[in-house]
């Protein structure tokens, strides 16, 4: 299994736990940015820089993924095209999106968005913080143990 990560707003506070959690699993990692990141050194992550275009990382991750893969990502649009490929993804807080719940999420990105296109001033998604980090940590690590529970 390959790891994905959508590296363009990829949290910092996120980094140090996610390269623990590479080295230790030896999991083969492939971080997708249009900028230059690094989440620190492992042998068993590469790095692609795409062109600077507003889904070009999206279409790179959804171009090499999977079935059966993981995805980190905030990114709800990707989120469903990962699934659609019946790979998995996980957000930044450690919730997984699923075949079952993606479609209602994206539903209420959508009107979110809407909101916002109209002029109405909407709030958006709290700051990471050290709970947010931990359930992040703990499910990824649950994945990573036993994917198959989460076919």
């Amino acid at each position: 299994m390959t790891l994905y990560i959508d590296g363009d707003a990829f949290p910092n506070l996120l980094k140090p736990v996610l390269l623990r959690a590479i080295n230790r699993l030896e999991i083969p990692t492939v971080v997708v940015a249009n900028k230059r990141i690094t989440l620190g050194p492992s042998k068993h992550i590469t790095y692609i820089l795409v062109s600077a275009g507003a889904d070009e990382a999206d279409h790179r991750i959804v171009e090499l993924v999977k079935e059966g893969e993981l995805v980190i990502t905030a990114d709800i649009p990707l989120a469903d095209r990962v699934i659609t490929k019946k790979a998995h993804a996980i957000n930044h807080r450690g919730e997984m999106f699923t075949a079952e719940n993606i479609k209602d999420i994206l539903s209420m990105r959508n009107l979110m968005q809407g909101f916002r296109d109209c002029g109405e001033f909407t709030k958006g998604p709290a700051p990471l913080n050290h709970k947010d980090v931990s359930k992040f940590a703990n499910k990824l690590n649950q994945f990573c143990n036993n994917p198959k529970a989460f076919a």
